[in-house]
């Protein structure tokens, strides 16, 4: 961990921009929301700024109102970027507008396919989540944890870890866990907010979605499509792609997990899970993706159907 380097950084400039990959996850939410707390705690010029508005389902969250969503009249100037959960630099989306030349970039992450593209990288392949990179970071720092910034780590690292189920999860994991629930935070509450809010219009068309896969190479592989016309039947409150995952996962002997979704006519989000061997980052990194080796993404350009046909080709090779 680079710790010289970023507190030279933090020490030297006064505004700072904090940002996160397009469709932020609950890792990236508040890895930013607890980074950004560190930095205002040392006096600093901080703004939150991500691609798009913030979901619905995420606004429980203590601060949230902090993160503001990028539009074209921005005009803000920075003097650093802190960069979180993102694998590559394309992945703020148009935040990378504001990252002017001459602004130097902090990238904060833990997804083996990072790219290391900031001139301080702190990547630790080996951590459960970005939150636990931070948590470990500001422990050096000897910054001292609030109960709000102990919610967002630990919301933080319960989402990225499946609940303490991925095998991302180590001992140091759950004793981090442990330090931030001394924060006397309802565990349980944080969980019904980030799991059990489904609002009933969302059950039922997910009801009928998630019969519609298909299983291929003798159930090896489970493939789903959400176009459009499907995704328009649901609320922002309802985070439907891990929803759908969550599902196939209890179908035995699959290994690779597959959600394809329409962009546009011409872009198509690919989403990927593995359950055992497979090296679903492998796989995204052709396609300019990344992530990690159990779960990773990507975007093709081509509709639904020629990116479909591309990425079970490239799955076949290895199958």
């Amino acid at each position: 961990m680079n710790i010289t380097a970023i507190n030279e950084l933090i020490r030297k400039n006064e505004s700072f921009l904090v940002t996160t990959h397009v469709n932020p996850d609950p890792d990236g939410i508040c890895s930013q929301l607890a980074f950004a707390q560190y930095l205002k705690s040392k006096g600093k010029k901080v703004a939150i700024i991500n691609n798009e508005k913030m979901p619905v389902r995420f606004h429980f969250l203590p601060g949230i109102k902090q993160a503001k969503h990028f539009h074209e009249g921005m005009t803000k100037k920075f003097d650093v970027a802190i960069v979180l959960d993102c694998g590559e630099p394309n992945r703020i989306g148009k935040v990378k507008k504001l990252i002017k030349e001459g602004v130097k970039v902090v990238n904060i992450d833990h997804h083996i396919t990072n790219s290391y593209f900031g001139d301080v990288n702190i990547v630790d392949a080996k951590a459960s989540s970005t939150a636990e990179v931070v948590f470990e970071y500001l422990k050096k720092v000897k910054f001292e944890l609030t109960k709000n910034v102990a919610i967002w780590l630990y919301a933080g690292i319960m989402t990225d870890t499946g609940s303490f189920r991925y095998e991302t999860t180590t001992a140091r994991t759950h004793a981090i866990a442990a330090e931030l629930m001394k924060f006397k935070f309802s565990v349980t509450e944080l969980y019904r907010h980030l799991y059990e809010m489904v609002p009933i219009g969302d059950l039922q068309a997910f009801t009928q979605v998630v019969t519609r896969f298909d299983a291929l190479f003798g159930g090896k592989v489970v493939c789903v499509e959400l176009h459009k016309k499907v995704l328009s039947k649901f609320s922002d409150s309802f985070d439907l792609r891990d929803t759908i995952f969550k599902f196939l996962r209890a179908i035995k002997g699959v290994e690779v997990y597959v959600i394809l979704t329409e962009v546009s006519r011409n872009k198509t989000r690919v989403n990927l899970r593995s359950s055992r061997k497979f090296d679903v980052a492998r796989l995204a990194n052709v396609f300019d993706g990344g992530g990690h080796k159990r779960a990773s993404g990507c975007a093709i350009d081509k509709n639904i159907k020629d990116a479909r046909t591309k990425i079970i080709r490239q799955i076949k090779k290895v199958i």
